[in-house]
């Protein structure tokens, strides 16, 4: 580019594909979403290469797979030599400002056990100036906000903060109900406004924006008129038919997902239809505040004059079960987690485009850097999506995705780890996923998954043990083993000292 352009980089937690183009979007509006898909570029098979958030947002800002950066889990650090989006834009001349959260662990390497920074997994990825602090679990600065308007709420610490509370007539409390705050001193209210007085100041000089909603996020808790914005009785059921596999009654072997809204006690399986589509409308309706606040600063871009210099990136770090087998949240092998939306808005390309291509989230800072005029380094995994909006698929383009998990823990067994009797180390699973088939292969000896998503597209038939698939499993194993060792750290291995 001949002059510096802007990046708004927008990523939205826990934010399922099928919210904002699949089944579930017929049933809430989005017009800012839609306006951003009809001004740029929409790509229809965007899958992010891990879950959950910690290792889904390293892979987001290094453009590595997990299996090479290693920040497996929330809280595992990511080692310092790894260069991120934000190290490698300021090498451009950019200062990255973050707005929101990245859920980086820092590289404990030199660090004094009794520095803070060490003291909780929501660190600041490398590279980027913190501006607005919007951490989930430590997070302060919202919260702060809201005791200075006057809102009254206890910071207990326990998994589900009185913040979050509904607070419904009388003593009657349901997860529709509305929270305490109003709409306007929202977490995602509040952010957007931050975001948009910083970068008013700046708008006459190049910025780099990364704004990351918390929303859909749980606790399921939405202000009014969100709250009960969609109507659940109008709103289809999930899928709820289940593979038979060890993995699903690791699953549901203790409480899952207690997180997900106030008072819940983690007992996915007994949840009732009518409470499953309550909660999948107080998602919806969540989705539609982030719509409206996205446009907010869609609006503040054309007001200023700054859209067509402006390269906008709005995907998610993953997905949600949201219900679907009666799973809920993203620790997960199936779509719903990892299927995530990505609209692309590059002011010289032509507008209205749906790519249908097999896209990774380890494109997106290979795709950045593209657009501020820098090469990815050596290391990264992901290619660059520009020629895809301008028209062009790049030579040898991918026609699988490579997904990863890991379901341990490094300080007490997770249920998975209890249930299947595996140690930390043998928790890793690896999936490689076509347009048809889909296969999965577990750690600790653990028998693989194979689904037909042809004719099986909900991943409730696990075929991988039927021997007339038999070759379908060994030509998928070996496809996963091919794409693992092709990208193996890469960081060093294109020198060669040899005198």
């Amino acid at each position: 580019m001949s002059k510096k352009g802007n990046v708004l980089f927008i990523t939205i937690d826990q934010m399922a594909a099928e919210a904002m183009s699949g089944p579930l979007a017929e049933h809430v509006q989005t017009p800012n979403f839609a306006r951003l898909a009809a001004s740029g570029t929409s790509f229809a098979n965007h899958f992010t290469v891990t879950v959950p958030c910690g290792p889904a947002r390293a892979s987001l800002l290094t453009g590595l797979y997990a299996m090479n950066h290693r920040a497996i889990r929330n809280g595992t650090p990511l080692a310092r030599h790894h260069a991120t989006i934000a190290t490698e834009a300021r090498k451009a001349g950019y200062e990255p400002l973050l707005f929101g959260y990245s859920d980086i662990s820092p590289d404990p390497t030199g660090m004094d056990p009794e520095d803070p920074d060490l003291k909780s997994y929501e660190g600041v990825a490398p590279g980027f100036r913190e501006l607005v602090e919007m951490r989930l679990d430590d997070g302060l600065e919202w919260p702060a906000y809201l005791r200075n308007k006057g809102y009254a709420f206890e910071m207990d610490g326990v998994k589900v903060p009185d913040l979050y509370r509904p607070r419904g007539p009388g003593n009657e409390i349901r997860p529709a109900s509305p929270a305490l705050y109003r709409a306007e001193d929202s977490d995602t209210a509040y952010l957007t406004d931050r975001t948009l007085q910083a970068l008013d100041i700046r708008r006459h000089r190049p910025w780099f924006a990364h704004v990351t909603y918390i929303r859909p996020h749980p606790p399921l808790v939405a202000p009014a008129p969100y709250n009960d914005l969609v109507d659940p009785a109008g709103l289809p059921l999930p899928d709820l038919a289940r593979p038979d596999h060890p993995f699903m009654d690791a699953w549901f072997s203790s409480p899952a997902a207690t997180g997900l809204y106030w008072g819940f006690d983690g007992n996915c399986a007994a949840m009732t239809d009518t409470r499953i589509n309550e909660l999948r409308a107080l998602y919806l309706g969540l989705v539609a505040e982030v719509d409206h606040h996205v446009g907010r600063i869609l609006d503040w871009l054309d007001a200023t004059g700054q859209s067509d210099r402006t390269l906008v990136v709005l995907t998610a770090d993953h997905g949600d079960m949201l219900g679907q087998k009666r799973m809920w949240g993203k620790e997960s092998v199936f779509d719903a987690a990892y299927h995530v939306p990505l609209l692309l808005r590059d002011p010289h390309a032509a507008p209205g485009q749906v790519v249908r291509a097999m896209t990774e989230s380890v494109d997106i800072a290979p795709t950045i850097l593209d657009w501020i005029g820098r090469s990815a380094p050596q290391a990264m995994d992901g290619r660059s999506l520009l020629p895809f909006t301008r028209g062009m698929t790049p030579e040898g383009w991918r026609d699988a995705v490579f997904l990863e998990a890991d379901f341990g823990s490094a300080t007490s067994p997770t249920r998975f780890q209890s249930a299947l009797h595996l140690d930390a180390h043998q928790t890793g699973v690896s999936i490689l996923r076509e347009a048809r088939w889909k296969y999965v292969h577990f750690g600790g000896r653990l028998p693989p998954m194979l689904f037909d998503l042809a004719d099986d597209p909900q991943e409730a038939r696990n075929l991988a043990s039927d021997p007339g698939f038999a070759a379908e499993v060994s030509r998928l194993a070996r496809r996963l083993i091919d794409r693992m060792s092709e990208r193996r750290d890469r960081r060093l291995t294109h020198f060669n000292l040899d005198g």
